[in-house]
């Protein structure tokens, strides 16, 4: 079969006045299939007849009907779980190769006849105008620091116009994991984007209740609002709409997790070392983002002169067994301070106490209850 250009070329040849043998010659195609091209007088894309008849029989025909009844009652059915039913229905009727014809049989059945699928637009994304952040669990990458398991988080943000990140490590998603995560992130990019948008994390989002709405806190109100930056956040079971920090954090564990293989240990000295690690990671990856970062550091507004550095402060009082309440947990402190009033300064990680403005205790915070 020739194509169009091979022919044009034999028929410039022949309105020059060429012989037919030598056009033909020229054109690289017999002077027998030169002569069926010059009758036709019509270029070989325009002698081509849509391919609508099958070329071998339809193996699934007898029990086609039975399969559009199953897909019908469960449109979820795979093509390889109908496959093994029919083996099962007609064992000598089937062989296992046969298998991919059913699906493309299926396939083209719900082209035509299937349910409708949810639509995903294309975002449309400008410098400077977003970033997402979103805790993601590290757990089944099996780090360990000096031989011990290391079971921890990180706080993980991306600019969405250019994809450079920066992440943190953590132990839990409460609201100061979330505030001290954002300020170094962003203080690690350097800029601050138009909007911050969030998961549905409690740290940031109050539930609404019968007679109200959903609603932002008024700490994570606060802090967005000392960083000049507006709060948005993704509905609720709509994954896609923090979709770019989604991805990032299955590119970026992937990442981690061939680093590791390339490193060829998974244990850490100290966690300084392992937090090491992790940002030459990320400086390795925004490398690769440096140009569009260009165009979008021009957009970011400019850092606040200094961090906001948040925490949750408590008054409690200590009780005659020597312990404080801090929400759900109980904490030992020194005998002395029995009976004492304290402020108490809740951050990620750590708990202090201050007797009026002296700090008495600094304890690693405790996760959970």
């Amino acid at each position: 079969m020739k194509n169009d250009k091979e022919v044009r070329l034999y028929m410039q040849e022949r309105r020059k006045g060429t012989p037919q043998r030598l056009a033909a010659a020229r054109a690289g195609m017999s002077e027998r299939t030169a002569r069926k091209y010059e009758k036709a007088k019509q270029l070989p894309s325009q002698l081509k007849r849509p391919h609508d008849w099958r070329t071998r029989a339809n193996p699934f025909e007898e029990d086609w009907p039975w399969v559009v009844a199953q897909l019908e009652r469960d449109p979820a059915l795979q093509g390889s779980t109908l496959f093994a039913l029919l083996c099962e229905r007609h064992p000598e009727r089937y062989r296992p190769t046969q298998m991919r014809t059913l699906q493309r049989h299926i396939q083209r059945w719900r082209a035509i006849h299937g349910p409708y699928k949810d639509v995903i637009f294309e975002q449309c994304h400008k410098p400077g105008e977003r970033a997402q952040s979103d805790f993601t669990h590290m757990e089944d990458l099996g780090v360990t620091l000096a031989g011990q398991p290391f079971p921890h988080l990180v706080f993980h943000l991306v600019l969405t116009y250019s994809n450079v990140e920066a992440v943190t490590i953590c132990f839990s998603e409460s609201f100061e994991a979330l505030a001290e995560g954002m300020e170094a992130c962003l203080w690690a990019i350097g800029g601050v984007p138009q909007q911050h948008r969030t998961d549905h994390l409690t740290a940031a989002i109050r539930r609404k209740t019968s007679t109200e709405r959903e609603d932002f806190t008024r700490r994570y109100r606060a802090l967005v609002a000392h960083y000049g930056m507006e709060p948005t956040w993704n509905n609720a079971s709509i994954a896609h709409e923090n979709g770019d920090v989604e991805q990032a954090h299955f590119r970026f564990k992937e990442a981690v997790d061939q680093a590791l293989r390339v490193r060829g240990s998974r244990d850490f000295a100290s966690r300084a070392a392992y937090e090491q690690f992790l940002h030459d990671l990320v400086y390795k990856r925004n490398q690769t983002r440096a140009a569009r970062f260009e165009v979008e550091k021009a957009c970011l507004r400019p850092l606040p002169a200094a961090p906001l550095s948040p925490c949750k402060e408590l008054q409690v009082s200590v009780s005659r067994f020597s312990t404080i309440q801090v929400g759900s947990n109980i904490y030992s402190v020194p005998s002395r301070l029995i009976g004492t009033r304290l402020v108490v300064r809740l951050r990620a990680e750590t708990i202090q106490g201050y007797v009026g403005t002296s700090l008495v205790f600094t304890f690693p915070r405790l996760i959970g209850k």
